[in-house]
């Protein structure tokens, strides 16, 4: 019998059957690979190659306010420290977190180029640059430390890493994760941040809401590049369980294209502009191409792809027999151009891989935050009792200065002054260093009142975080505050519409149209009569509705006046604004008393009888001091971040929320406090991020950016700040919002105007005097007006001899801020321009 070797070193040999050491081997293995590269943590919705990557730059103060630092660089610090894997499988990664149209909310940002959408490579790392963005370095990375999170020793225990970050949001499925594993797989796609935390509060405020409730408010994913979900039955299967088949689609439209030589014959275009998402353009288009010449997809004659920075446009142009919608039933059935996205919700819980529905990913980040909460605080609550600690000592010293100067000439030295500090002041030892090492112009008086000043400052905020720590109801309500300052930094709209059936809408809609007519026709008769006898206010009851169709439009113009009509029929002139009535049945008027006051929809007439003055339906004794009204509009749906600015005719400026007008009564409700003879001029919706531009009859703007450093959000007994200064005999002109990068439009009382791009005019700040835009031709001449400049449609121009001119917005020039501008219109004798209206 062959002798066995000594392999142990211990004289014993352990038989083991083969197939158990493989499936052992195996197992631990693909637990290795499960947990340590291709499943995210529930948490922080990570991979640890992502935590690295992030971990690494915060160290090396990457932050979004420094200055790019080379990707080899960055590659080089999670290799030596962190991830002893491949330099390229690194970089892959860090390219992907910088690509915009692979992340809805990219968490680095980057200098060079990172690829494209037509799966260009990106350029080496050593060409390229990067840093954290923004939301990455406040929403994952703010006072991380270990305090807060666990941290671990890396591969050789030379340093330490964090097991998690503390994440402030849902990053799992805010930016989605793809990964293959052993044996299973995880697939969740991108979602809008605002919805994710609209969800995050309704399930704070109520954890049983159902999941009805909870898909209307996370209605589905979100995706980077837009396109259409053309079904919500895979989102609501995929949100229940976990698992789901979602349909999306890339939008298409349908153009006329003028073709040939001088441009005069017209083909039907298929115009692609968004695509569903992880769809390459470029093999797309190589597929399409493929078919049309196999002869599996007819009707096409040429394919160009138009793309551009600005955007993607694909032409697909069809011949003269062609039908647009064959071809397009052809391309969704054929190729990329819908797909379907399986979602997998599997994800690490306690180092498990579990497949968690939306609820449950909710609510497993929300148990993680309310636990990172109670870490920092109670961190904060032991730094600052230490602090006040050695406050408590520093001013017993200061009651007591004789007494330390004498111990301190008297004593041999620091150690002997120690112990009897200690002794005679009955202090720690800790308060007895402090005194020791507190220099000598502490003793003055001002820096007594400061100490002072600081021990009650951290007394309160100690029992603030007491409270904190041993209230549940107060610690959610700071959760949910940081929750929406990061919706009102971060969110946007979303980009992925979802499509729904509509026939049984069509249907009802369709109904409610006939009866409404017949109705009309009926109540017009019986208030003929009512009319010719009564004003228009005491007869309004004889020609209202009990309620307009859901689908009616509402419309109020220049001078006040507001009916609603039916989609199709005729509707007002002069209209500053215009909205869909659906469910909603009270209007928000804000007249020049800065006073804002409720109107029901159902009080308002059809534009078929006869519109009605906004002003006579304000509560009864309200129009004594009405001049005015100068704003009207329903309120959004959604009113976290969404403001009000506020402008008075002093040029005091004001931002209040747009949640402070949902309890109004008959009696208004006062959103500004005005001084005597000041009234208020412009309200304009806005939000956190957009700009505002103020202009003044002297032909000056100013462009002020709407931040909370800037033009913060006020209560409604606030007065508001200066706004810009006035020279002698200019009044304001206008105010509007934007976006950036929007342009404007200004003209002259006397028609002389120019589209202008504010790139050539700095952002100031308030008291400013602002920005000379427009000069003037003639010493009786001023600004008329200011509104935002669309790319399409017409600006109306109204004059004091109640005419209307009409321009097309594409018939203006840019100008520069210099000069008068362009001749627009031909005015009579004295006319003048005294608003413009888009």
């Amino acid at each position: 019998m062959t002798r066995q070797l000594n392999v142990l070193g211990t004289g014993k040999i352990i038989p083991t059957a083969l197939h158990t050491e493989m499936q052992r081997s195996y197992l631990e293995y693909a637990m290795s690979v499960i947990v340590g590269r291709a499943l995210p943590d529930v948490r922080d919705g990570l991979k640890p190659v992502h935590r690295r990557i992030l971990y690494a730059m915060y160290e090396l103060g990457l932050t979004h306010d420094r200055p790019f630092r080379k990707c080899a660089r960055v590659v080089g610090d999670v290799l030596g420290k962190y991830h002893p894997h491949g330099d390229q499988a690194v970089y892959d990664t860090l390219v992907r977190m910088v690509q915009d149209f692979s992340s809805r909310y990219p968490l680095l940002s980057g200098h060079g180029n990172f690829g494209s959408v037509d799966n260009d490579p990106p350029a080496a790392m050593r060409y390229t640059e990067t840093r954290l963005s923004t939301i990455a370095d406040r929403g994952m990375l703010n006072d991380i430390s270990n305090s807060i999170v666990d941290f671990t020793n890396n591969f050789d225990n030379s340093q330490q890493e964090p097991v998690v970050l503390p994440a402030q949001l849902p990053i799992l499925l805010l930016n989605g994760c793809t990964g293959i594993a052993v044996g299973m797989a995880t697939s969740i796609p991108p979602h809008n941040l605002g919805e994710l935390v609209d969800g995050l509060i309704a399930l704070i405020d109520n954890p049983n809401l159902s999941n009805e409730k909870l898909w209307k408010i996370i209605p589905g994913p979100d995706f980077p590049t837009g396109g259409q979900i053309i079904d919500t039955n895979g989102i609501k299967e995929a949100y229940a369980t976990g698992r789901g088949m979602i349909p999306v689609r890339g939008v298409a439209r349908i153009e006329t294209l003028n073709v040939g030589r001088r441009r005069r014959k017209e083909r039907t275009a298929i115009i692609v502009t968004e695509l569903p998402y992880q769809v390459n353009k470029s093999s797309w288009i190589e597929k399409m191409a493929d078919l049309v010449n196999q002869g599996s997809l007819e009707g096409i004659a040429d394919i160009r792809d138009e793309s551009d920075r600005t955007g993607m446009r694909v032409v697909i142009e069809l011949k003269r027999d062609a039908n647009y919608n064959t071809v397009l039933k052809d391309l969704y059935k054929k190729t990329a151009l819908q797909s379907n996205f399986g979602m997998i919700s599997l994800a690490l819980v306690d180092n498990k891989p579990c497949q968690l529905s939306l609820r449950q990913l909710l609510e497993e980040f929300l148990k993680f935050r309310e636990q990172t909460l109670k870490r920092q605080y109670g961190h904060e609550l032991k730094e600052t009792q230490n602090h006040v600690h050695l406050l408590e000592g520093l001013l017993i010293a200061l009651n007591n200065l004789d007494q330390v100067i004498d111990i301190l000439r008297n004593a041999a030295d620091g150690t002997t002054a120690k112990f009897r500090f200690k002794k005679e002041l009955e202090i720690s030892d800790a308060q007895a260093n402090a005194i020791l090492s507190m220099p000598m112009r502490r003793l003055t008086g001002l820096e007594q009142q400061k100490l002072q000043a600081e021990y009650y400052e951290l007394q309160a905020r100690i029992n603030e975080l007491e409270t904190l720590l041993n209230d549940r109801h107060e610690l959610l309500k700071t959760l949910k505050k940081d929750l929406r300052s990061l919706k009102r930094n971060f969110g946007d709209s979303r980009r992925t519409k979802i499509i729904t059936p509509t026939k049984d809408v069509k249907t009802k809609s369709t109904k409610s149209n006939s009866e409404l007519k017949s109705s009309l026709s009926k109540q017009k008769n019986n208030s003929e009569k009512k009319l010719k006898s009564s004003d228009l206010s005491q007869s309004l009851a004889a020609f209202s509705f009990e309620k307009p169709p859901k689908n009616a439009i509402l419309e109020v113009t220049y001078n006040s006046e507001a009916a609603w009509r039916l989609p199709g029929t005729k509707g007002l002139n002069h209209l500053v604004y215009s909205a869909t009535i659906g469910q909603k049945n009270e209007l928000i008027v804000i007249t020049d008393t800065s006073k804002a006051y409720p109107v029901t929809v159902e009080d308002i007439p059809s534009v078929k009888i006869q519109p009605i003055s906004l002003l006579s339906l304000l509560a009864k004794g309200t129009q004594r001091d009405v001049s005015r009204v100068i704003y009207s509009g329903f309120l959004p749906q959604q009113l976290e971040g969404q403001d009000l600015l506020l402008l008075t005719k002093f040029g005091r400026i004001k931002r209040i929320a747009m949640s402070q007008l949902t309890s109004l009564t008959n009696r208004g409700l006062v959103l500004v406090k005005l001084k005597e003879g000041d009234r208020l001029d412009y309200a304009c919706p806005t939000k956190e991020g957009q700009e505002v531009v103020i202009a003044t009859s002297g032909g000056r703007i100013l462009r002020l950016l709407v931040t909370d450093e800037m033009i913060g959000v006020m209560g409604r007994n606030a007065q508001g700040n200066q706004a810009l200064k006035y020279r002698y005999g200019e009044t304001l002109a206008g105010c509007v919002t934007l976006n950036p990068g929007e342009d404007v439009f200004v003209i002259s009382s006397l028609g002389y105007g120019k589209r202008l791009s504010l790139k050539d005019i700095r952002t100031g700040r308030l008291g400013d005097i602002g920005h000379q835009c427009l000069q003037f031709k003639s010493r009786t001449d001023c600004l008329g007006g200011i509104i935002l400049a669309k790319d399409e449609g017409e600006i109306t121009l109204l004059t004091d001899r109640n005419r209307s001119l009409v321009l097309p917005i594409n018939s203006i020039p840019f100008c520069g801020k210099d000069g008068a501008g362009d001749k627009l219109v031909k005015l009579q004798s004295e006319e003048t321009i005294i608003t413009v209206l888009s």
